[in-house]
């Protein structure tokens, strides 16, 4: 068991591919085909190139403030592959690799950061929970998720996520705690990508890590290279089917870096050195991925750029049928809250909808 080899109290990260992209120990490798490496790291180009669009569009003016991904797509990416069709997936709100992975489509997300209360509503067949912004109050949910799967009889698995910061609030010690007790089938990841906003990891807690926290919940834990793809994919791998045999939880934590800033609002230039950024571009996930598939001869520098370049047109033609679909209607902000509105929302809901005959 990997927990075992590479447990909170091991003080040892768990690494396959190092930043060049060269393995490092070959048999740690996922038994998974050179084409599912290959989709997989597709998936991670495609992630990037929607962030960057993104990126670019809130600084037009056409998208609300955004929250980068850039750095920790393997994380992402990685983990969310490791997941089967009827696993659900409960996110904070960077988690955009695994969202793509999931299936749920770029227009999907776009609305969401345009504003649309339709990009909090996904097909019947994607079983994930909205985005989560309130800092590790999805926790909670999550290990309600997986208890529900548990009284069903159903051999679901829920994959959590939650960045550095989110350890440092209740929820996350509360969940943990409950999961432990209820034997619940969760997987919990920690995207430590070192900063809580502008307070940097050193400044949150005194713990040397953070998976260590899981020993005080009595569960299993890990410490995870998060650029590291194929490293990223057998922890998550592994957890997910311990849980499945109804042995409970498992916290990762994904050790990574978020190149960019928290959000659009946000200036990283205030708070962290240029150098450190720098130091951190040599471990790019996305980088150390290119470099082993083209080692492979599955992959190529021609083939990446043209997928770049498509990836990057169907990311704003995607944005521009979002763009012409309008503003938020008011109604939907009633509507999509809960299955059925309850009497007050029905109220309000009634008192608009009287409002809007007065004026017409």
């Amino acid at each position: 068991m990997l927990t075992e080899q590479y447990g909170p109290l091991q003080k040892k990260m768990f690494q396959i591919m190092d930043e060049t992209g060269a393995i490092l120990s070959p048999d740690l490798v996922p038994d998974r085909s050179e084409e599912e490496w290959l989709q997989s790291y597709k998936l991670m180009l495609k992630t990037r190139s929607a962030d960057n669009k993104a990126l670019q569009l809130q600084r037009q003016g056409r998208m609300l403030t955004y929250a980068p991904n850039t750095g920790q797509e393997a994380a992402q990416v990685g983990s969310a592959a490791a997941m089967e069709k009827g696993d659900w997936l409960v996110p904070a709100f960077r988690e955009l690799g695994a969202w793509l992975s999931r299936g749920v489509d770029l227009e999907r997300v776009y609305l969401y950061w345009y504003g649309n209360e339709l990009g909090s509503q996904f097909p019947e067949d994607v079983r994930m929970l909205p985005i989560s912004v309130p800092i590790a109050s999805q926790l909670q949910h999550a290990v309600g998720v997986a208890m529900a799967s548990n009284i069903k009889g159903e051999s679901d698995v829920t994959v959590a996520y939650v960045g550095d910061g989110g350890t440092s609030i209740g929820d996350f010690s509360e969940a943990l705690n409950f999961a432990g007790v209820f034997n619940a089938p969760v997987v919990f990841i920690i995207q430590n990508n070192q900063y809580a906003i502008s307070v940097s990891r050193q400044k949150q807690t005194k713990a040397e890590t953070l998976v260590q926290k899981a020993v005080a919940a009595g569960i299993p834990g890990i410490l995870v290279d998060g650029n590291d793809l194929m490293a990223m994919y057998a922890a998550t791998k592994e957890a997910i089917e311990r849980a499945r045999r109804g042995e409970g939880p498992t916290l990762i934590e994904a050790y990574t870096y978020r190149l960019g800033a928290h959000t659009t609002s946000d200036d990283p230039t205030k708070y962290r050195e240029d150098e450190e950024v720098e130091t951190w571009r040599d471990k790019d996930p996305v980088k150390r991925m290119k470099a082993y598939l083209i080692g492979k001869g599955v992959w190529s520098e021609e083939e990446d750029a043209k997928l770049i370049e498509e990836y990057d047109e169907e990311a704003l033609e995607v944005f521009r049928k979002v763009e012409a679909s309008g503003e938020t209607k008011l109604e939907d902000i009633f509507k999509y809250h809960f299955r059925e509105m309850p009497p007050h929302l029905q109220e309000q809901y009634e008192e608009y909808v009287q409002y809007l005959e007065e004026v017409e």
